[in-house]
C-alpha cells in the first residue's frame, strides 16, 4: 500500500540530486528515488511513454495493454491504466517489471515538484502531491540554495511566459514546467567575477528559448 503520510522526507543534497536529474533528462542515467514503498506514481492513472527503442520493455508488456501514443511517430506507445487508476504492471504493490520498466518510469522523479514549487495540477495525482509535499532537500552551501532559487525563478518565468515558447518548449503541464525549469535555471543565474557573488537574474524570453534550443539539438 502506500506510505503516505504528513512526515518529513530526506529528499538529499540539492546540488547532488539536481546533477542526477540533469543526467536524468538527457537521458544519461535513471532517477534514483527513495521512493520507500511509496506507488504514488503508479497509482494516479498516468499514461507511460514508450519509445520503440525500448525493445526489453516491450518485450514484458503484453501487446493488448499498449496503444500508438497520439503525435507522436510511428512506434511511440503508451501503456494505460485501470479502472482504479493503476498501472496494469503493478501486480501486489510493486513493479512486475521493474528490473525492464520503461524510461519514463526510469526518470519520473517526484521531487521535481518541490525543486521547482510546483505541484501536480490534476486531481488525479492528490497521491503524488502529498508525497511531493513531504521532501525536504539539504544545502551545503549558499551557492546551492541560490541554484535552487533559480530553479524556482525559472518555474515561475515560464508560467508566465508559456505563450512564448513554442513547440517543445511549451509547459503542458505541471511536471513538464518542472522539468524544463530545471532545464534552463543555468539562464537565471548570474556570476560577478569581480565579487565572486551569484545572483538571480531574469533573462530575455529568447535566452531561454536559445538554451532550450541547445539542449534539445532542436529548432524552437
Amino acid at each position: 500500500m502506500n506510505r503516505i503520510d504528513d512526515r518529513e522526507l530526506e529528499a538529499g543534497d540539492f546540488s547532488a540530486w539536481l546533477t542526477d536529474m540533469q543526467s536524468a533528462i538527457r537521458g544519461e542515467g535513471d532517477s534514483n528515488v527513495p521512493c520507500d514503498g511509496c506507488t504514488a506514481c503508479c497509482t494516479s492513472s498516468q499514461f507511460i511513454h514508450i519509445g520503440p527503442d525500448e525493445t526489453e520493455t516491450l518485450a514484458h508488456i503484453p501487446s493488448e495493454r499498449l496503444f500508438p501514443a497520439p503525435r507522436r511517430p510511428r512506434g511511440h506507445l503508451l501503456l494505460g491504466y485501470d479502472e482504479h487508476g493503476r498501472c496494469p504492471m503493478l501486480i501486489e504493490n510493486q513493479c512486475s517489471i521493474y528490473a525492464h520498466r520503461p524510461r519514463t518510469c526510469r526518470t519520473y522523479d517526484c521531487r521535481v515538484f518541490p525543486a521547482a514549487g510546483l505541484e501536480p495540477d490534476s486531481d488525479d495525482k492528490v497521491l503524488i502531491a502529498q508525497q511531493a509535499r513531504r521532501w525536504r532537500f539539504s544545502f551545503s552551501s549558499t551557492s546551492d540554495r541560490i541554484r535552487h532559487d533559480a530553479v524556482r525563478a525559472a518555474s515561475a518565468f515560464l508560467q508566465r511566459h508559456a505563450s512564448l515558447l513554442p513547440g517543445d518548449a511549451m509547459a503542458r503541464d505541471t511536471t513538464q514546467a518542472a522539468v524544463v525549469a530545471i532545464e534552463v535555471h543555468d539562464a537565471f543565474l548570474s556570476h560577478d567575477e569581480s565579487t565572486g557573488r551569484t545572483t538571480i537574474v531574469e533573462p530575455h524570453p529568447d535566452e531561454v528559448r536559445l538554451q532550450l534550443r541547445r539542449r534539445s539539438g532542436s529548432a524552437l
